[in-house]
Order: C-alpha cells, then structure tokens, then sequence
C-alpha cells in the first residue's frame, strides 16, 4: 500500500454555512496531509474555498494499492464528510482526483 496525497476540486452548487464547513473539516481531519513531510512542506489545508466563488478544492492523504483506488478513495471520504455535515452529495459537484504527492509506501 501506498499513502496519496490527493488533491479533490469541486464546486458547491448549495453553498453551505461556515458551520457545516467547519464539520467537513472535522469529519475529513483523520486523512489531513498535514501529517506526513509533504503536506508540511506545502502547507496544504484539508478545504480551500477560492473567494467569492463556489469554487473549493480538498486535499487529503489515502492509503491505496493504485493512484486510481486513491482518487475513488478520497472521493468517497469527501461523500462522507458532507452526509456528516448534514449536506446532500449532490449539493457539490466533484471533479476528477488529482495525485499531488506520494507520501510513502
């Protein structure tokens, strides 16, 4: 297995509160990059909103045999985050994953 860095770009189609951002941010906190050397050294933030646009990308770190299994992954983790958030899948439109960093194997 193999640790990613995986870097998720979407846009909110219902943009949330701050507080359900804020509980996105604690549900996707266990696969923070932050944790390993490349994430310190890019200073990546798990949730990026770009100012005054629906725009946001997610960086997270996945544990997977394939950059492909990596990017469905992290998908499924932001899935989670916003049901945990109390927001429908559907209210963020996801791109496709890109692998940013591999952190170790």
């Amino acid at each position: 297995m193999t640790i990613y860095v995986v870097t998720v770009p979407g846009t909110f189609l219902d943009p949330p509160s701050d507080g359900a951002r804020q509980e996105m941010v604690r549900a996707l906190r266990p696969a923070d990059p932050q944790g390993n050397e490349f994430g310190e050294a890019e200073a990546l933030d798990i949730l990026t909103v770009y100012d005054g646009t629906p725009a946001f990308s997610i960086h997270l770190e996945v544990e997977a045999d394939t950059k492909t299994a990596a990017g469905d992954g992290a998908r499924e983790l932001i899935r989670g985050a916003l049901r945990t958030a109390g927001l429908p899948v559907e209210s963020a439109s996801l791109g496709e994953p890109v692998i940013t960093g591999i952190a170790g194997e």
